[in-house]
């Protein structure tokens, strides 16, 4: 069925809006997924405040072009392709459709946009293996506190050697 020009100026429009809010955009092939498992993805990624949009491939390329963004090369938009938006998290929908797609083998991350610069498939994959937020700044922490623990211990360890030895003295004494 071929979509009228009016049709095609309204899902550019909604493009061009969603490239120019979105901090990164990530490509996945769909080709064989069930309409069950688009809704079910479209589910988490809504929870998740990411958008899922399939639109044809040259309406993406004109957006992200309206928006000032790198070209997308073509093996990123190869076969059937929808753009998932991330207005605050950039590693978030690379890391949800990553582990979607290890129940649902037809959904393949094909490469994205973050901040300007393109991804290929390998470092679209590489996002989405990256550790958690959470996890990074807990990482953090413990670094942070991990000379000052040490410290500690040496501090602690001189005070408690000179209580033995003042412990040593007083019996040496009270034998004497």
């Amino acid at each position: 069925m071929a979509v009228t020009k009016a049709k095609k100026a309204e899902v550019l429009q909604e493009l061009n809006d969603k490239f120019g809010r979105s901090k990164a955009v990530y490509f996945a092939g769909y080709r064989g997924l069930t309409v069950k498992k688009v809704t079910d993805l479209r589910k988490k990624l809504h929870a998740a405040n990411v958008d899922y949009v399939v639109a044809k491939r040259t309406l993406m390329k004109l957006a992200a072009k309206n928006n000032n963004m790198a070209e997308i090369p073509d093996e990123v938009l190869k076969g059937p392709v929808a753009a998932v938006f991330s207005y605050e998290d950039v590693v978030m929908p690379a890391k949800l459709v990553h582990a979607f797609s290890k129940e649902a083998e037809q959904l393949e991350l094909l490469g994205g946009i973050v901040d300007g610069r393109v991804l290929t498939k390998a470092d679209a994959k590489a996002m989405a293996m990256l550790p958690s937020r959470e996890e990074l700044l807990a990482k953090l922490v413990g670094s942070l506190k991990s000379p000052i623990s040490g410290f500690h211990g040496v501090l602690s360890g001189v005070l408690r050697n000179f209580v033995y030895t003042l412990n040593a003295v007083k019996d040496k004494k009270g034998q004497a």
